[in-house]
């Protein structure tokens, strides 16, 4: 009795120590709905949201209080497809001068710059030596700044493939540990990436833009190490998402189950309906052409893969706009990485330019991203969520380059970045 007396009594003081937070400003975008909703107010407690209305029609509890003033509040924005261990000025042959323990410091940087954006959640969809998962644990600590980062680790890749290392010539020998072949070798190494950390299982089904040696469309798994995989993976609680640009690799991915197609740059017709049919959603980096193309040069990307991203850049729009009027679910997936870290959302912009209204690349970024997550504790501002938000000037429903310039961004219910 006396223990049970404790324990209680321990509890009672740690939920009477627990923080509460109201949230105030001009204006809330409820994502959901599309709806601005004036004056709101936001009740916080231990970095959960409690309490969403209006001033003066919601009673504002003692707490902390945070004033917005005129800006706009929008729920902290996701993003798919982020490589936060790598930097787009050192590409191509640059990189082999620099230690691997340099990349996980560099993430460190990355992943301030992330969240200093107004991005609170990413999806890191592979890094070497586990950098994403050391991220992650550092950031949960408070030992960093950072978003909520959910981890792949390494990307599974064929022997030869994008996902493999082709740059230096055949004498060198070298760990290459995302690689695997056959069903059994995909299988196994889904369960090595479970139980090394890995929160949702990335591999390559065709060939890519930056790997040496590969062409760009060429699928590179057989649909029966596909399914292996993909059916490996959900066993195990993960989702799974599919590095593919070429049709035949889209469309293989999609029967065999993935979560997510990325970049699928050569859909067709058949490939939308498939998507459609088995509600895959579809992750495209439509912005990062302009940049790879000013300045992957000077970068150091080589003449190879800077002629096959002149071959993927406009197609891949053209298969954006495409896919979303034919009714193919979407997510906010930049790649950053490819191009700056913090500049995530220039890519809102293009795709408004290429067929989505501001509302729903909003919503590909935030409710819509949160869904395909599998996540109920982000992407919207409800009681239960995550208390994390961001504000802006102005109405980003009517002008989404607003939200490449965040004044203020909150996780947890506390304040990681104010500049206004």
């Amino acid at each position: 009795m006396k223990t049970m007396m404790m324990l209680a009594a321990l509890l009672a003081g740690t939920a009477a120590q627990a923080e509460t937070v109201v949230i105030t400003a001009a204006r809330m975008l409820d994502v959901a709905s599309g709806r601005m909703i004036e004056k709101p107010i936001i009740v916080a407690e231990d970095g959960r949201i409690t309490k969403v209305g209006r001033q003066g029609e919601l009673l504002a509890t003692d707490g902390r209080r945070i004033d917005l003033g005129n800006l706009t509040i929008l729920p902290g924005l996701i993003d798919m497809h982020v490589h936060l261990s790598s930097d787009p000025t050192l590409s191509g042959m640059q990189a082999l001068r620099y230690p691997n323990s340099f990349w996980t410091v560099l993430g460190v940087a990355m992943a301030k710059r992330t969240i200093e954006a107004g991005f609170t959640t990413v999806r890191n969809v592979g890094s070497a030596d586990y950098a994403d998962l050391g991220l992650k644990l550092a950031i949960e600590r408070g030992a960093i700044p950072g978003p909520r980062i959910v981890p792949a680790t390494y990307a599974i890749g064929a022997t030869g493939g994008h996902c493999d290392s082709n740059e230096l010539p055949a004498n060198y020998v070298f760990d290459r540990p995302g690689i695997a072949d056959g069903p059994d070798g995909v299988r196994q190494k889904v369960r090595e990436l479970h139980r090394r950390g890995a929160e949702v299982i990335k591999y390559c089904a065709t060939g890519g833009v930056f790997s040496i040696g590969t062409s760009v469309g060429a699928q590179q798994y057989t649909q029966a190490e596909m399914n292996a995989l993909v059916e490996e993976a959900h066993m195990l609680g993960l989702k799974v998402a599919a590095h593919a640009h070429g049709t035949n690799g889209i469309k293989a991915a999609i029967r065999a189950g993935v979560d997510t197609v990325e970049h699928v740059s050569f859909a067709d017709a058949e490939a939308f309906e498939l998507a459609k049919k088995t509600g895959t959603w579809f992750s495209m980096d439509i912005y990062n052409d302009d940049y790879i193309l000013a300045e992957g040069a000077k970068n150091g990307v080589p003449e190879s893969s800077l002629a096959k991203e002149r071959e993927v850049g406009l197609k891949q729009r053209q298969t954006f706009q495409a896919a979303w009027k034919a009714g193919v679910k979407m997510v906010f997936g930049s790649d950053a990485g490819v191009y700056p870290h913090g500049d995530n959302a220039r890519q809102f912009a293009k795709m408004v330019e290429w067929g989505m209204a501001p509302i729903d690349a909003i919503r590909a970024a935030t409710v819509m991203a949160a869904e395909a997550l599998g996540r109920d504790d982000v992407g919207q501002i409800v009681p239960g969520r995550f208390a994390d938000m961001i504000a802006v000037a102005g109405d980003p429903t009517a002008n989404v380059a607003t939200l490449r310039d965040v004044k203020i961004v909150i996780k947890d219910g506390a304040v990681v970045k104010d500049a206004r």
